[in-house]
Formats: C-alpha cells, sequence, structure tokens
C-alpha cells in the first residue's frame, strides 16, 4: 500500500511539472508595461505544448503559429505605429497569456561597463528629470553570468526610469526631441570589458580571442570560483562580483543572448576603460593581472567593428543603429605607464582608445557621442553625465529618427598647407567659434622630425590656421589628442569638436 502511494505522489509530480511545462510562455524579456519598436516587423516567442497552435492579438493584428516539436514558436508582428496609449496583448495557444499597458515607440540597449552603470542618483542634473519624465519604460537585466548561451534573463519592464543616468539621460530627452515613448534595455556592468560581451564563436575570426577563451576553459580554478559563486542563495560577495564580471564571454551568454532578437532601434555602449590598460597587443596572463587579458587601445577599434556586425547579425537587422559614448577627460595613462602628463599629444592615454572607438564611424548606421570637453583629471568615474545623455540623444534623433537637426560638432575633413601654415577644415563647422573666446586651445603640430608643438591658433570663418614661430614646414596635427585635454572648439550648437591626429600610419 506504502509502495502504491508513492507511486500516486511521483505520478502526479510529473503531471504537475509537465502540465506547467506546456503552458503558453514567452521569452522573459515580454512582460507588462513593455514598449515595442515602432516601424519593423516585431519577433515575439516563447514556449508551448509542441505542436500547439499560438495566436497573438495585439493592436488589431492577430497572427498565429504552430509550436514546434520542442515546443518552441515564434510570432512575427507587422510594424507598429507609435503609441503612449497601453493596449493589451493577447497571446493564446492550449492556455492563455495576457500582458497590459504596452506602448510602442523606440527601444534602445543601452550596455558597457560602470559609467553606463553609474546611477542616477549621482547626478543631481539628470535627477532633477524624474518629475518630468514620461512614456519611457525600462527593464533592468540582472547582473549574472552563464558558461553558455542562455534562454533566459531575468528582469522585468517597469514604468520606472532606467537605473543608469546615462541611460535615463538618453530616454528622457529623446522622447522629448522624438515625441515617442521610449523603452531601455539596460544590461551593463562595471569593470567588464569588451570581450566579456562578445559571443564565443566571434573566436572564428579572432585568434587573440579563441586563445583567451581556449585558457579560459582549461582553467578549472576559476571555473569553481564561478561555480561556487553562482550557487550562493545569499548572494556573492564583492570579491565574487569583481571576478565575476572581469570574466571573457560569460556576460553576453546571459545579458545579451537571452534578449536577442527582441526589435529594437540600436544600442548604446559606453565601454573602453578596461581595455583602455594597455596601449596595443595582449598581455600575458597571471593571477595577479588575470582582468587585463584584453585587447588594447590601438587594436580596440577593428575589433569593435567586428562585434557590431556580430550582434546585427544576432539580431538579423543589418540597420541596428550602435551609438558608441566616446571615454571623456582623464589624467591616468597605461597600467605600465600610469603617471602621465594629461595635456601632451604623446602620451599612452585614453586618446587612443577615442581614435579606436572613433573608427566605428567607417561602418553605416552608427555614430558616436563626443565627449572629449567632459570628465574628470582623477576620477574615472566622472559626473558630468547629463550632457552624455542630451548629445546620444540628438544622435539618435538626427540618425534614427531622421530629424533635421545638429547633432555633432566639427569634425575633420581636410587639412590644407599654405606657406607655413595648416588651414583646417571641418564639417558641421556652422558657427565655428570657441567658448570662452580665446584662441582655439588644444592644436599641436609637427614636421618630419613629429616634434610636437603646441600650435598657434585662430579662426578664420569656419576654417582654424595653425603656425609655430619655429616651424617652417609643419606637416601633421594633433588635436585634442591627450589624456584630459583643454578644448573650447565649438559650432554655433556648442557641440564640441571631435578628436583627431593626422599622422596616422599606413594612412
Amino acid at each position: 500500500m506504502k509502495r502504491q502511494s508513492l507511486i500516486l505522489v511521483f505520478l502526479l509530480i510529473f503531471q504537475l511539472n509537465n502540465g506547467f511545462s506546456q503552458q503558453v510562455k514567452t521569452a522573459a524579456i515580454f512582460s507588462d508595461n513593455m514598449v515595442l519598436q515602432q516601424g519593423v516587423e516585431v519577433p515575439v516567442w516563447g514556449t508551448s505544448k509542441p505542436n500547439d497552435e499560438i495566436t497573438i492579438k495585439f493592436a488589431n493584428q492577430i497572427k498565429s503559429t504552430i509550436a514546434g516539436k520542442d515546443g518552441k514558436w515564434e510570432v512575427v508582428l507587422e510594424p507598429l505605429v507609435v503609441s503612449k496609449i497601453g493596449r493589451e496583448m493577447l497571446i493564446k495557444g492550449s492556455t492563455e497569456l495576457k500582458f497590459s499597458n504596452v506602448l510602442v515607440g523606440e527601444v534602445w540597449i543601452c550596455s558597457g561597463q560602470s559609467n553606463m552603470q553609474f546611477p542616477v542618483n549621482k547626478v543631481k542634473q539628470t535627477e532633477s528629470l524624474i518629475p518630468f519624465a514620461k512614456n519611457i519604460r525600462s527593464f533592468e537585466v540582472k547582473r549574472t553570468v552563464s558558461f553558455k548561451e542562455a534562454d533566459e534573463v531575468t528582469g522585468t519592464w517597469t514604468t520606472n526610469h532606467p537605473e543608469s543616468a546615462v541611460a535615463f539621460g538618453f530616454a528622457y530627452f529623446l522622447e522629448a526631441i522624438g515625441d515617442v515613448p521610449v523603452g531601455i534595455i539596460h544590461a551593463s556592468w562595471g569593470s567588464s570589458s569588451l570581450e566579456a560581451w562578445m559571443p564565443r564563436d566571434m573566436t572564428n575570426e579572432l585568434p587573440y580571442f579563441k586563445a583567451i577563451m581556449d585558457d579560459f576553459d582549461a582553467d578549472k580554478e576559476t571555473h569553481i570560483k564561478i561555480k561556487t559563486a553562482l550557487s550562493k542563495k545569499e548572494g556573492w560577495t564583492r570579491n565574487e562580483d569583481i571576478f565575476l564580471r572581469r570574466q571573457p564571454n560569460i556576460l553576453y551568454n546571459a545579458m545579451i543572448k537571452p534578449i536577442a532578437p527582441y526589435a529594437c532601434k540600436g544600442l548604446v555602449f559606453y565601454q573602453g576603460e578596461r581595455n583602455a590598460r594597455y596601449l596595443f597587443g595582449v598581455p600575458k596572463v597571471t593571477k595577479a593581472n588575470f582582468f587585463h587579458r584584453v585587447i588594447g587601445m590601438k587594436e580596440y577599434g577593428d575589433v569593435l567593428k567586428l562585434w557590431v556586425e556580430r550582434y546585427r547579425e544576432e539580431w538579423g537587422n543589418e540597420n541596428m543603429h550602435f551609438s558608441i559614448v566616446m571615454l571623456p577627460g582623464y589624467g591616468k595613462g597605461t597600467h605600465a605607464n600610469p603617471n602621465i602628463d594629461s595635456k601632451s599629444p604623446t602620451e599612452e592615454s585614453f586618446a587612443w582608445i577615442r581614435e579606436s572607438q572613433l573608427k566605428i564611424l567607417k561602418l553605416p548606421n552608427t555614430s558616436v557621442a563626443n565627449t572629449i570637453d567632459l570628465g574628470d583629471e582623477k576620477n574615472i568615474h566622472p559626473t558630468d553625465k547629463f550632457p552624455i545623455g542630451q548629445r546620444l540623444a540628438l544622435l539618435a534623433a538626427k540618425y534614427t529618427l531622421n530629424k533635421t537637426i545638429v547633432a555633432e560638432g566639427p569634425m575633420l575633413k581636410s587639412v590644407e598647407s599654405q606657406n607655413n601654415t595648416l588651414l583646417v577644415h571641418f564639417k558641421n563647422s556652422t558657427g565655428l567659434k570657441t567658448l570662452n573666446k580665446k584662441a582655439p586651445s588644444g592644436f599641436w603640430i609637427a614636421d618630419k622630425s613629429l616634434k610636437w608643438q603646441e600650435a598657434e591658433a585662430k579662426i578664420i570663418g569656419e576654417t582654424v590656421v595653425l603656425s609655430h614661430p619655429d616651424m617652417d614646414k609643419p606637416l601633421f596635427i594633433r588635436y585634442a589628442f591627450a589624456g584630459k585635454p583643454d578644448v573650447n572648439l565649438v559650432n554655433a550648437s556648442n557641440l564640441p569638436a571631435y578628436p583627431f591626429r593626422t599622422d596616422i600610419e599606413n594612412k
């Protein structure tokens, strides 16, 4: 009798578990209060009973599909129009699921490391916007890792502002300029490298990343540490948190892969500090510097371009816009040479990774938010995040909402040699001026000796003329090419000129 009772209990548990697994479910990225992307096809996916007919009703659309033998299904909604009025989405199969208060607007992913994670309450100017925010929704992706590409993230859509100061400022100003609801999916983690956000299959085209992942796979001690931290019900310690976020690939697996292919307009990426520890190459890993096993500043831009193309492939969207936040001013150098002259154009400074970040502009549907006038000499976590949100919103409005606005400061167009001067011509140069009404600062020039001298600079119309009394034939220019340069050159919209150098190798 006792044995029969146990069998009945096991059968009951099996039936309950089996029944639960066959309920209609969507991926966790779908929930009440979500924002769906306007103007493109919108995939909705999940699981149900094998061969179950799934029907979705939303915005006067009725779409159906049949779940596969594995229970997985996907329905694609036709392009939606903007809606500030929350509506219901009904998903019906063998069971029903309903999401309420669903808006349609602009959806952006905001990712990166600590300066993207930097909270709203530490930026008072951005925090002051909270009472005036409207039609902004956020999905905060739980910070965790996974050895394999995960199917789900932990999080839910809310009507709260994003926790990130940069993400919230961006959302606030984009909503204001575009008059459209904005949904932010925030997935960032402090001190994470570019490699942390890279899919494992990028090892196929990047030998250095393959070497990193081969070593990671063979490092049983690291695997044990990660599993131990993840298994703690009370949560991991701060040291464990640092250890987790400084690993390659496994942040992508847990925090990005499960989001795709949620329809979005683009991704804002504020990252690079971790990769700025070395000028070039990948250092030999030791227990002391395990987290420095990343590509250096000079190669970063080429890897970043491949990363963008790989994400577009993951989303199945070649038009997915990527907006990069340039690293702002900072007075320290690399791991090998931390104490530098932050005004010098020849030091191993953030200037080199900014140059790499700007390489992204060689790809279509990209932009870079210029922060060369921002930052803190001694603090790698500056609080002047407010202008970054504004500039990101201007870029998004111009390039993704097709607004006719000025979104960028002056950018190098060409250089003309005239007598013993160099004439610098810019794009976006209408109303070229300096903010303090003094001569343009931050310009250095050199002749064939490559001995750099601070230039005498003046504005003539929309051109900057450079010279030096001891230089007869100047050839090269470095502008704002320093850790924390003093700059004042802007256009009529008070947007700063982008840094550049003309002495580029193999140009």
